[in-house]
């Protein structure tokens, strides 16, 4: 959602940006993925994809847990250059107004989409969106009961914009905290507890939390979701400038992609179930997952950190676009897939179609929004001075 910078281009973290980019892009794939697996989703596709859920399940224990740590990292830059206050707003701004339009506009289809496949709703959207979506409760109960209106794939920034917030309280009260609480935890996790603290930690989580409340992105009661990835967050908050950490994560890229591959074989092998199930097991299970989590994290940003050093137009050009691809993304993957329910395609061809249409919609509605001043806030992006904008207006076509 944020994105790393500093008032020095040579400060830029160019891996982190690209990190970003390439989590955010995963997302089309995965949501695309969903249609196909048999866990809940939308709405689905008539083909059933047995072998992809293993690959999911590559991805899912350390895809968002990587977006809220390199959020963590981008708000520590931009704290060194905005006042707290100036922060809380410019937060806001960039992520509540996104949110509320995209609640009202972007995300209504897919709930409208979800009742007609679920139950066969007759009337058609404007019905659906003026009878029900501000309905302020649950609706269509016992199957599938959605509560109305809702943000869908749009918690990410929910969460994001709490986490900022109760960190900037924070740090109004205790001012020096970043710095201290900084040095303190890259003192801690000096050596081999880079790798071994954190995952300790993820791994505690996923055993105490997770069986008492299972994910559900509904922000209160999510209590598993929220230590997980406020914990990522403020990892990547407090390490941002511990330049020791960035150096050992890269150090270590090799070991941790090495423990990692052996923690998701182990939780791959117990989740499909060679062996008898035991409290034992269900406990390891979900110790080796917690590790896998963090594991593959710190893997991510050490071969991050030693292969993307190069800037370029194409990293310029993605930062920006990123986050409006991702606010549109998973409404044009229901809608192109709902159109194409029926239609009798192979599995591969299918979902090829809804990954292409996909894309092309995210750019399309980039290249739209990016041009149109009052649309630019509504996807999340900057303003464009007016100065800047008179320079554009003068450029030749």
């Amino acid at each position: 959602m944020t994105t790393p910078q500093q008032s020095q281009s040579s400060e830029r973290r160019i891996d982190l940006d690209w990190v970003r980019i390439l989590a955010f892009g995963l997302l089309i794939f995965y949501h695309v993925g969903m249609l196909y697996v048999s866990w809940g989703f939308h709405i689905k596709s008539a083909h059933r994809l047995t072998w992809l859920e293993p690959v999911m399940l590559f991805v899912n224990p350390w895809r968002l847990s990587l977006l809220f740590l390199v959020s963590g990292v981008a708000t520590r830059f931009m704290l060194g250059k905005s006042a707290l206050a100036s922060l809380a707003g410019a937060r806001s701004a960039r992520l509540l107004i996104p949110l509320m339009s995209g609640m009202l506009v972007i995300v209504p289809p897919q709930s409208y989409l979800q009742i007609v496949e679920s139950l066969g709703y007759p009337a058609g959207f404007f019905d659906f969106y003026t009878r029900h979506y501000f309905a302020f409760g649950a609706q269509f109960c016992p199957n599938p009961c959605i509560v109305l209106p809702t943000w869908n794939h749009l918690w990410f920034v929910v969460y994001l914009w709490v986490y900022t917030m109760a960190l900037i309280g924070v740090l109004a009260l205790w001012p020096a905290g970043a710095d201290w609480l900084g040095r303190k935890l890259a003192g801690v996790l000096a050596g081999p507890w880079l790798l071994l603290a954190p995952c300790l930690l993820f791994a505690a989580w996923r055993l105490v939390l997770f069986p008492a409340f299972p994910s559900t992105h509904a922000l209160f009661g999510d209590w598993y979701n929220h230590a997980d990835h406020a914990t990522a967050f403020l990892i990547g908050f407090l390490l941002a400038k511990q330049e020791g950490i960035w150096r050992e994560l890269e150090r270590q890229r090799s070991v941790a992609l090495l423990a990692a591959s052996a923690c998701f074989a182990a939780f791959i092998l117990v989740r499909a179930g060679l062996f008898a199930p035991s409290p034992a097991l269900r406990w390891f299970a979900a110790s080796a997952y917690g590790c896998y989590q963090w594991l593959a994290i710190a893997a991510v940003l050490g071969f991050a950190r030693r292969t993307f050093t190069a800037d370029g137009p194409a990293r310029r050009y993605l930062t920006d676009a990123i986050f409006p691809y991702y606010i549109v993304h998973q409404t044009a993957i229901i809608v192109i897939a709902h159109q194409l329910r029926d239609s009798g395609m192979p599995a591969g061809i299918e979902a090829s179609i809804v990954i292409l249409g996909t894309a092309l919609i995210c750019v399309a509605s980039y290249e739209i929004v990016r041009r149109v001043a009052w649309l630019r806030p509504l996807f999340g992006l900057r303003a464009v001075p007016r100065t800047l904008r008179r320079v554009e207006q003068q450029q030749p076509a």
